[in-house]
């Protein structure tokens, strides 16, 4: 692993801690910086906010790793958990985006976990970057009130990073999912282009009824980012936001089954400006929720061989293809397999079987193809 102290300034933060807190189990770079092992996972905050243009200036409060510190460690976190203090904005924006695509790189290189605390929400751009550095192609889930487009001929900016990763070459973007949308804020062009791209989207009423339409796009992810501002302002007591968003138990909820995905390899948390009392002691939840739930992964797809899922097949006339979905012995969750063409060797290994649901399962059974297979089946054709 090369270097990345140099990137990084230290943090001050003091206890008392008893032994079963966070604050006395955590690696943090207060004096020296720590040994990264494998399998860690690794939070770092990047205060860089000049992506949001009505930003005049904002700071993370570091009052969030307070919270965190006092927290007790998780029954089954054997793995270490480390805070590499922050990433100070350089002389220009791209220095800071050099900086953490860098970083995240080296982390996933060696199969720890990077927790991103960021400024705006353009930072996703960087963490992107560190897996075109790697030449992995990547799948991004989004929690998001919005769609974050933006134009292919404007500076990438919090609002519109998504363009950006797209006209980029190579492009290493194989899919995109939003969690969270509110139509409200999205105009009928970027809607109709996003279903044009094939991407997926659970709106949040369809989240609110019933959490298993989001399910399968954290599992899917590999890349998965929470607008800090999609939690309903009434959450975290501030006159500003949005007045319908997520709840604070949601947001943990998403972060929970976000560190239960086998297949996530790094985790972004960003638009914290100006945190006040109780969004910093919900970010710090956020942060715990998502590691308990590293802790508790299944080794599932795609870590797992096919002879530890049961196969299912089901022939669908619409489609003239079989559909054959896999239950996991071990966790019982779902997923299917979406044929492409084998010239394409390896490039598709990681995203040919896809997470669903039992309930799509059923559904074949009735002929009624899935909308996740006819997307997966346009990218991979």
């Amino acid at each position: 692993m090369k270097d990345i102290s140099i990137y990084f300034t230290p943090i001050s933060i003091e206890g008392p801690w008893s032994e079963e807190q966070i604050g006395s189990k955590i690696k943090n770079y207060s004096t020296d910086f720590p040994e990264i092992e494998k399998k860690s996972c690794v939070l770092f905050s990047v205060p860089e906010f000049r992506g949001n243009k009505s930003i005049n200036s904002a700071t993370i409060n570091s009052d969030f790793r307070t919270s965190f510190y006092n927290h007790y460690v998780g029954q089954n976190w054997n793995f270490n958990v480390v805070d590499l203090g922050e990433i100070l904005p350089g002389n220009e924006i791209k220095d800071t985006y050099f900086a953490v695509a860098n970083v995240v790189s080296e982390l996933v290189k060696i199969n720890a976990i990077p927790i991103v605390l960021g400024g705006s929400q353009d930072l996703i751009f960087s963490v992107y970057k560190g897996y075109e550095n790697l030449e992995q192609l990547v799948n991004i889930c989004s929690i998001d009130h919005c769609l974050d487009l933006g134009v292919t001929n404007e500076d990438i900016n919090s609002n519109g990073y998504l363009s950006q990763i797209l006209v980029h070459r190579p492009c290493y973007l194989f899919n995109h999912a939003n969690i969270g949308l509110q139509i409200p804020y999205i105009s009928p062009k970027e809607l109709d282009l996003f279903e044009k791209l094939y991407f997926d989207i659970c709106r949040l009423g369809e989240f609110n009824s019933d959490f298993k339409y989001a399910e399968p796009h954290l599992r899917n992810a590999d890349i998965i980012n929470i607008d800090f501002g999609s939690i309903k302002s009434s959450e975290v007591l501030t006159i500003k936001g949005i007045p319908n968003g997520f709840y604070a138990e949601q947001i943990c909820q998403i972060a929970k089954y976000a560190g239960v995905a086998d297949k996530v390899s790094s985790f972004g948390i960003f638009n914290l400006e100006n945190l006040n009392d109780v969004s910093s002691k919900l970010l710090a939840q956020v942060i715990w929720y998502f590691i308990d739930g590293v802790a508790m992964r299944h080794g599932d797809f795609p870590i797992g061989s096919k002879s530890d899922y049961h196969k299912f097949t089901v022939f669908a006339e619409d489609a003239k293809h079989e559909l054959i979905f896999y239950r996991s012995n071990k966790s019982e969750r779902w997923w299917m397999e979406v044929p492409y063409p084998p010239v394409e060797g390896k490039k598709y290994e990681r995203h040919y079987i896809v997470p669903c649901n039992k309930s799509d399962y059923e559904n074949a059974l009735k002929n009624e193809i899935p909308d996740i297979w006819w997307k997966t089946y346009h990218k991979l054709s």
